[in-house]
This record gives structure tokens, C-alpha cells and sequence, in this order.
């Protein structure tokens, strides 16, 4: 007697004879699923491997204006720096006005550094110019003065 006598007909002689039977058995379980509304025997949906949704890509934030950062900095250095603190107090407001015209124009980020900077900036310029000019009304004063030591008759 052949061989192939003892195995299916349908079925091909180099396969594995147990493949038909695991064969049978997924097909069983796929119809299970189906009839169960998508769920396999334990309840649980099977997994979706299908592609993600489509998410739209995060757009990039606008960017903050670099003469505004430069205007902060300065403004604080005004208050910061003593007797000489009015110099970037004066750059840091004439960067102030030009941030905030390119803002308005260019829709970037950095409106309130503008105003912070320039804020600090004309604080800072408006203490030390007071400090200079205190200083200086002193220096005239004690120099001008008529008080003389010697004369104590």
C-alpha cells in the first residue's frame, strides 16, 4: 500500500498532516469571533493592527523676538550695574520701541519682554541719573561752601 493511500486527497503530501488540523481549528475560532461581534472566547476584542489615526502634526510655536530678550537683559543690567547703569538703560529702551514695532509686524512671541525691558530699562536709566546728579549737586556744594576751619575768631 502507498502512503498517500492513508492521508486526505485534498490535501498536499508535503505538509505537515497536523497543519489541516490547526487549520480547522483557527478557522473555527475566526467564525467564533465573527459570530460573537468581533470578541474571542475570553471576552476580549482582538487587537487592531490596522494603521493609527491620522493626527495632525504639531504646528511650530511662532518664535520669540531676540531684540526683546536683549532689551530684558539690558533693562536689568540698568537697575544692576551702579553709576554707569543708565547706558544700557538708554540701549535697552531704544531696543524696547524696535521689538515691539517688529512684533506687531511679524506676529512673533516676546511682547512682554519688550515691556519688562523697557519698564526696567527707564527705571534703571531714571535711578542712576538721579544717583549721578545727587552725587554731582554734593560735589558742588561741599566744594563752593564758604566754611573755612581757621577762622574761629
Amino acid at each position: 500500500m502507498d502512503q498517500n493511500s492513508n492521508q486526505n486527497p485534498n490535501s498536499n503530501p508535503n505538509q505537515n498532516p497536523f497543519q489541516n488540523q490547526f487549520q480547522d481549528q483557527n478557522q473555527n475560532q475566526f467564525q467564533d469571533q465573527n459570530q460573537n461581534n468581533g470578541y474571542n472566547a475570553f471576552g476580549q476584542q482582538p487587537p487592531n493592527y490596522g494603521y493609527p489615526p491620522n493626527y495632525q502634526p504639531y504646528a511650530n510655536p511662532p518664535k520669540t523676538n531676540g531684540k526683546s530678550i536683549a532689551a530684558l537683559v539690558l533693562g536689568i543690567l540698568a537697575i544692576v550695574i551702579p553709576y554707569i547703569g543708565f547706558l544700557p538703560g538708554i540701549v535697552g529702551i531704544i531696543l524696547s520701541a524696535l521689538s515691539l514695532k517688529e512684533i506687531k509686524k511679524t506676529n512673533e512671541q516676546g511682547k512682554g519682554l519688550a515691556i519688562a525691558g523697557l519698564i526696567c530699562s527707564i527705571a534703571g536709566s531714571l535711578l542712576w541719573l538721579v544717583v549721578i546728579v545727587f552725587v554731582i549737586v554734593v560735589v558742588i556744594f561741599a566744594a563752593s561752601s564758604d566754611y573755612n576751619n581757621y577762622n574761629y575768631y
